[in-house]
């Protein structure tokens, strides 16, 4: 049996509804304060993948509404800036990611953000099924692209490979083309 490609890909075929791991109130994933969910199982496998672990959809623990609450609760925070979703992989992980992602913009609306790593590229995300572009409609910034370790770059933010960008999800969408993020700058 030939393995699918990510167009061929849906949540609902390999999600376990699992967690690797969240980790409140950190500095390293996304601009400022965040809550980060990473969650279990990733197809892309990239060489070199810094969460190698969590590439298995069974590994970790079940996601609960108590889990969906107690993130809710600590983006209370105001000096939380938003949620960031990593893996594993964020998109084929729709039935944790789309209502998380939803409740934090029905509750918060534009105060708090998200941003979200994902192994897809923007052009594969456009293509791909309902689910896939529900999630990406709740997104603020999107990490795309597969890591390519012949392409790894310590220097680069936010990214681990060159090939990866940093994509202005709300001005993607009402444009129509690929707008990268700027930071702002002090």
């Amino acid at each position: 049996m030939k393995k699918p490609n990510p167009q061929e890909w849906l949540a609902k075929d390999f999600s376990q509804m699992k967690v690797a791991s969240y980790k409140p109130f950190n500095f390293v994933d996304g601009e400022g304060v965040r809550c980060s969910l990473y969650v279990s199982g990733c197809l892309f496998a990239c060489k070199g993948c810094y969460n190698k672990i969590a590439q298995n959809f069974n590994y970790g623990v079940k996601y609960t509404q108590e889990l969906e609450d107690q993130i809710i609760e600590d983006l209370r925070h105001t000096y939380v800036q938003g949620l960031t979703l990593l893996g594993g992989e964020p998109f084929l992980n729709t039935g944790i990611t789309i209502p998380l992602t939803k409740r934090l913009k029905e509750e918060f609306g534009a105060t708090k953000d998200v941003w979200a790593w994902t192994g897809y590229t923007w052009e594969e995300l456009l293509l791909e099924s309902t689910d896939k572009l529900e999630l990406l409609s709740y997104i603020d910034v999107l990490i795309d692209g597969r890591f390519e370790i012949t392409k790894r770059d310590l220097t680069l933010q936010f990214r681990g490979s060159s090939n990866q960008r940093i994509i202005d999800v709300p001005q993607s969408l009402k444009t129509n083309t690929l707008v990268l993020w700027k930071q702002l700058t002090d």
